[in-house]
């Protein structure tokens, strides 16, 4: 393995690293609200409205991310809506990952016993304070370690955004291995800035779990 090589290539990767991040936060953020109002209405159990959110989770989670991204990508425009490489990804890690983060928050909504929410309700909360001071804490808590699982999963997704032309770091190490041929040094580059990427978001969860399992606890 060349040091030189590394070298050189370690500013490319480094603005490859950017955009990955930047679509990973965004799709992130987009995956979290879609989940949140997903596992809301299914936990509800709003006739109509929950099987609508149950046939999505079931398209999204059974189509691979790759297929997702032509449509959004290629597919829309025939329809007239033509959209950026970047907002194409986000919205595909958004319906994609949107599905993953409905059932793990679901999940956690429905570990929470039903005699707390009548239990608040009884010493005068409002079903929304409720929900907010009581069950979605305690949920949360619960169906962390799910959570930081779908964002992984979420980030290593990412590895097929450069199919819409986006310059990430998959984008960026096939560029590099097609032009001059310095495969090892452009994989071990690629795996070394997914694991920087990819380690904070592991401890991050871990710590965030501790955290909320202590304000759950009280101790």
């Amino acid at each position: 393995m060349d040091p030189e090589v590394l070298t050189r290539y370690l500013p490319l990767y480094g603005q490859a690293a950017l955009v990955t991040l930047q679509i990973s936060l965004l799709g992130t953020v987009l995956a979290l609200a879609v989940g949140l109002a997903g596992a809301l209405l299914r936990h509800a159990r709003t006739p109509v409205l929950s099987q609508l959110v149950a046939a999505y989770v079931e398209v999204a989670r059974n189509t691979p991310l790759i297929v997702q991204l032509f449509f959004i990508y290629f597919g829309l425009p025939k329809a007239g809506l033509v959209l950026s490489a970047t907002t194409s990804a986000v919205l595909g890690l958004g319906f994609l990952g949107g599905a993953y983060m409905t059932e793990a928050l679901r999940s956690g909504l429905e570990s929470v016993g039903r005699i707390q929410f009548e239990s608040a309700t009884s010493l005068g909360m409002r079903p929304v304070q409720v929900m907010r001071r009581v069950v979605v804490p305690q949920a949360l808590s619960r169906c962390m370690p799910a959570l930081v699982a779908n964002v992984v999963f979420l980030v290593k997704e990412t590895s097929v955004v450069s199919v819409v032309a986006l310059p990430d770091l998959v984008f960026r190490a096939k560029e590099l291995i097609g032009r001059e041929y310095n495969t090892p040094e452009a994989l071990a580059l690629l795996v070394a800035f997914y694991l920087l990427l990819l380690l904070p978001v592991s401890l991050l969860g871990r710590w965030l779990e501790g955290r909320l399992r202590h304000a759950e606890f009280g101790n």
